[in-house]
């Protein structure tokens, strides 16, 4: 997307700011805000119910095209990506949904697409209970599942919690934050947003100058439900961000887990009641989670890929090793006498080709007697 694209884009969510569904549906219409300024004038033709608080904000685009110019100003100094519903690094799980940001500024390098990713959120006030928990959990699931992006929005309690946690076990963290890029709040994560720059990132709707509002924490919530496969409700009260967020996984259709705690504490209340009331899966483990997830494979899977470089060190297979690997090729993960009987290898003399290419990476032996290829 060249700048001139940017720029009409981000003057658009000035002009959309207070229509956010009749200027969503105009640029996924249309594909661009330069497509909606060359259409200004005959927008009722594209959105007849358009209102005309918007019909008479895209007649003007002088002061949001300036206002924009100095935004992506900003963003070429301080290395911001603009990323703009529709273009590849843009958070496709939140594409999805029907009121994603049209314009999202993220300053990292976690690949935002990745192929697993989590949110940890939760209340302000996390007690010792759910500290522990998210440390044990993500120290387990880094085992379980080596590839995970894992979201928060950089508050106190639980967010800065999982942020740290993630780090501490050496996955990519992204939070995102209710305000623009030109400031952090809270100011007392900035150590821990510094770092998250180099491992995950900040990502935000926000233009600069946008002070972090309440009603905007209710928005970015959206993000963190939106960009997820799964959400993770830590601690949280009957009523909260958190719970507001889980909700909104819920309606996205997002796989939502909770943490439960005591009957009458405070802050659990919220997750017994989504346990309760079958708005989220009881959350005991990270060996639990990756289950309900089916993500058992993913360590396997990782290994493999690992076991293919270490493979293309050893290329020379003797003839009864290539055998081996092109039944394996065929139809992996056999048990010794189905491999002696396809090769017409015997099975004393299997038995050892096999642990001499378990040594050189070619093959795993796994449960049940299979041998698995890497492939």
């Amino acid at each position: 997307m060249n700048e001139q694209q940017l720029l009409y884009n981000i003057a658009l969510t000035r002009i959309g700011h207070f229509s956010l569904a009749s200027a969503l549906y105009l640029y996924r219409t249309l594909g661009s805000g330069e497509e909606i300024y060359l259409h200004r004038n005959d927008i009722q033709d594209i959105l007849p119910e358009c209102s005309p608080r918007l019909l008479a904000n895209l007649k003007d685009w002088s002061e949001p095209l300036k206002r924009a110019e100095v935004e992506l100003e900003f963003c070429r100094d301080h290395n911001i990506r603009v990323l703009c519903l529709g273009d590849d690094n843009y958070p496709k799980r939140l594409e999805d949904c029907a009121d994603a940001p049209m314009v999202l500024y993220y300053k990292g390098n976690a690949n935002l697409n990745q192929s697993r990713v989590i949110n940890i959120i939760g209340t302000r006030h996390c007690t010792m209970y759910g500290a522990d928990f998210i440390r044990k959990f993500l120290r387990d699931l880094k085992v379980l599942c080596p590839e995970v992006l894992v979201v928060s929005g950089l508050a106190y309690g639980v967010d800065i919690n999982a942020h740290q946690q993630a780090l501490a076990v050496g996955y990519d963290t992204v939070g995102v934050v209710a305000h623009g890029l030109d400031y952090l709040y809270p100011a007392a994560h900035k150590d821990v947003a510094r770092e998250m720059v180099n491992h995950g990132g900040l990502l935000t709707e926000f233009m600069t100058c946008t002070n972090a509002d309440k009603g905007n924490f209710v928005r970015r919530n959206r993000i963190v439900a939106g960009m997820s496969d799964a959400c993770i409700l830590i601690e949280s009260a009957a009523h909260g961000g958190g719970m507001i967020t889980a909700g909104i996984a819920f309606d996205y259709g997002r796989e939502v887990f909770a943490l439960p705690g005591r009957v009458g504490d405070h802050f659990s209340e919220g997750c017994n009641n989504a346990i309760r009331e079958n708005k989220a899966m009881l959350l005991t483990s990270a060996e639990d989670f990756v289950k309900a997830m089916g993500w058992e494979d993913d360590a396997l899977r990782i290994e493999a890929q690992k076991k293919g470089i270490e493979r293309q060190l050893f290329p020379d297979l003797s003839p009864e090793q290539q055998r081996i690997v092109d039944v394996l090729t065929k139809s992996n993960d056999l048990q010794l006498n189905q491999l002696s009987v396809k090769t017409g290898i015997p099975i004393g003399d299997i038995t050892s080709i096999l642990f001499q290419m378990e040594m050189m990476g070619v093959v795993k032996p796994m449960a049940g007697g299979n041998y698995h290829l890497f492939n």
